[in-house]
């Protein structure tokens, strides 16, 4: 399968040529806030896991750069929020800074700096620290909720503690913390969360008890989390999806492709190849012509959710 690719997008002279216009608007030359909310947090002795909160929508934000005092060290696609900064020095200490870009190539201010130690290497540690004993959640309104566990044991100490969703960690908390608010939820929305301990040899618990929680209702729908206007177009040794991306608040980079009825494959856009609006996506198919499929498409949410499906779509593979 070849890596999706977003639909090619014009360039200011090429749209005005195409208009036939003899002025046309200045480049965007704004760029987007810096931004907030950002923590550093030690996972092992060799890693911090980094996360800030997404930009507003209206920001138009494209990718994020993560820097190690002034060195760029990972760059991360908009709808990433939080990383593992891996191979790092034991028993040292880092600041993290984040920056924002647009499509136009505008570069915010560093965030505020985030620091973090890490602790002191354990040779040859694989005792992975004990499950949290317990662990409770509440909805804190209808887009947040606060999860809370009971401090886990280890033979050279905690380092962190990872919150899971369906599977996915999305947020990562300090030895010391044993809550934490989680947001981006959907409103009305049943979520089980669950809590893994790590040490400072990245050896994680099993998950701790699971804790489940509705979110509260919020006035009116709100935007609809399925992949909308998906079509799927059989051609010979091949299919071409088309949808339009959900409003979930933040660029989607990741897509679950059903195939009569089964999971076939995940849809992933790397750095730089965030789509929005308008997406489309080409499958190399081997089976043979006259082969019928019913497709169907979900996105990953920004709290690690599947979000509802795409209609379905009945197709003949083609020759």
């Amino acid at each position: 399968m070849r890596s999706p690719v977003p639909l090619p997008a014009l360039g200011l002279a090429a749209v005005c040529a195409a208009a036939g216009l003899t002025a046309c608007a200045s480049a965007d030359t704004t760029a987007p806030a810096a931004p907030s909310g950002i923590t550093a947090q030690a996972g092992s002795a060799t890693s911090v896991h980094v996360m800030w909160q997404a930009a507003p929508a209206t920001e138009g934000v494209t990718n994020y750069q993560v820097f190690d005092a002034g060195r760029l060290v990972r760059e991360l696609p908009a709808g990433r929020t939080m990383v593992d900064i891996t191979g790092l020095t034991p028993q040292t200490a880092y600041a993290f800074t984040v920056r924002a870009r647009d499509a136009s190539g505008n570069t915010s201010a560093p965030s505020a700096e985030a620091a973090a130690t890490t602790p002191a290497a354990r040779a040859e540690d694989r005792e992975p620290p004990t499950a949290p004993a317990r662990t409770t959640a509440r909805a804190d309104g209808p887009r947040s909720a606060v999860v809370s566990w009971s401090a886990a044991s280890d033979d050279t100490g905690v380092t962190a503690y990872d919150v899971y969703q369906g599977g996915v960690r999305i947020h990562t908390a300090g030895p010391g913390e044993t809550s934490t608010t989680l947001t981006d939820l959907q409103p009305d929305t049943a979520y089980t969360f669950t809590v893994r301990a790590r040490d400072g040899a990245d050896n994680s618990s099993p998950d701790g008890p699971a804790a489940e929680v509705t979110t509260a209702s919020a006035p009116g729908r709100g935007p609809g989390t399925e992949p909308a206007d998906f079509t799927a177009t059989a051609s010979p040794g091949g299919v071409t999806l088309t949808w339009t991306a959900p409003d979930t608040g933040r660029p989607t980079t990741e897509y679950e492709l059903h195939v009569n009825g089964r999971p076939v494959t995940v849809i992933q856009f790397g750095a730089g190849a965030v789509a929005g609006g308008r997406t489309e996506h080409r499958l190399t198919v081997a089976e043979p012509p006259g082969t019928t499929w019913e497709l169907k498409l979900r996105a990953r949410l920004p709290d690690g959710r599947w979000g509802a499906f795409s209609a379905q779509r009945r197709i003949v593979l083609t020759g």
